[in-house]
């Protein structure tokens, strides 16, 4: 049995995809309590999600696909760590490809990060018997069956042929893997399946709703929405996500728990919120869906809410107006040419 190392000043915290959307965000609030090892290939995270906090002491950023093995004790960059004698306390698994346009790219990187590059994040955990929080999706539940909204005892069909089956099939597998992991070497871990989660650092081009319509709105350009008018989704702002998912990981629960905004709103409302906030000219055209777009659940969170006391708290007015400044700032959104000007429901 490995033997339990003993934590200096701060805890060591391993975020394996920490330069994505959700993981460099994560590391923004660890970094401020632990020292932070943020693994990455960038193959959909962006260096510049993490470029602020590479001259922090307590961050330490290593470029490495985790479908390969890592040895962290021989990593000269994280000699201050201290590794070797303290180990790790916390890994944050969240390396794979999320958005439809991303996964759907990479299909087969897809599978093996949530197979193989999972067991190898497994494999440190039991090393030095630390918590891992697997991020999950609600691809598990299947295809648009169930009743809504979904809960986590919900077991529904995947087509494992279907277009989004590399997605579906990788993280329910991952799921599988996780718990088994738990029950063979008595590890502590934890499973969230996240839902739509906006804010800043999405990238304008992963096909994702919010930032698309926000890019039209600013080129003034139609927002075509891929669905009915009476649809409604949810969404919750990023740093909601990330407290819960740093009260998850202290807590003694092992999961499933959804994690989603229980406040759902039409997507023709969302439309028209962002084109008043960006003061735009762009008017809302809904087209048929194609038969491979899939629509994601809306969220019973009431577990997550009893055994964690956690639920959204940032208004969509408010994390929307967040979200529309960070977005606004970046290079070439004002310019037409390099604006989208469709938006798929995801």
């Amino acid at each position: 049995m490995p033997v339990k190392k003993a934590i200096f000043d701060k805890k060591n915290i391993l975020v394996i995809g920490g330069a994505g959307f959700v993981g460099s965000n994560l590391c923004d609030e660890l970094v401020k309590t632990a020292k932070v090892i943020c693994l990455d290939n960038f193959l959909t995270g962006d260096q510049s999600n993490i470029a602020h906090l590479l001259a922090n002491p307590d961050f330490k950023f290593i470029n490495h696909d985790i479908i390969n093995p890592i040895e962290l004790e021989s990593r000269p960059e994280l000699a201050e760590f201290k590794v070797a004698f303290q180990g790790v306390q916390e890994i944050y698994f969240l390396a794979s490809p999320t958005s439809p346009k991303a996964y759907m790219a990479h299909p087969v990187e897809t599978l093996l990060v949530n197979s193989v590059g999972l067991r190898y994040a497994l494999d440190l955990a039991v090393k030095y018997e630390a918590s891992i929080l697997f991020a999950s999706a609600p691809a598990v539940y299947g295809a648009g069956t169930g009743p809504m909204p979904i809960k986590e005892d919900y077991v529904g069909p995947v087509d494992q042929f279907g277009p989004r089956a590399c997605y579906a099939e990788a993280k329910r597998f991952g799921e599988a893997l996780v718990n088994n992991y738990r029950l063979a070497h008595k590890l502590n871990t934890k499973i969230a399946r996240i839902f739509n989660c906006y804010g800043p650092r999405l990238s304008l081009t992963d096909g994702r709703m919010i930032p698309e319509m926000i890019s039209a709105a600013y080129s003034g350009t139609t927002i075509t929405i891929y669905g009915r008018e009476s649809e409604f989704a949810s969404y919750f702002y990023i740093t909601d996500l990330i407290r819960g998912l740093m009260k998850l990981m202290e807590s003694g629960e092992s999961g499933p728990v959804n994690m989603a905004s229980e406040w759902k709103m039409s997507i023709n409302e969302i439309a028209k919120k962002i084109i008043t906030l960006t003061n735009s000219k762009s008017i809302i055209e809904f087209k048929n869906r194609p038969a491979h777009f899939e629509v994601q659940p809306l969220a019973n969170i009431s577990l997550v809410k009893e055994k964690l006391g956690w639920f959204p708290i940032i208004l969509m007015d408010e994390g929307l107006q967040k979200t529309i400044d960070y977005l606004s700032a970046q290079k070439g959104i004002r310019r037409p040419e390099t604006t989208l000007g469709s938006v798929k429901m995801v």
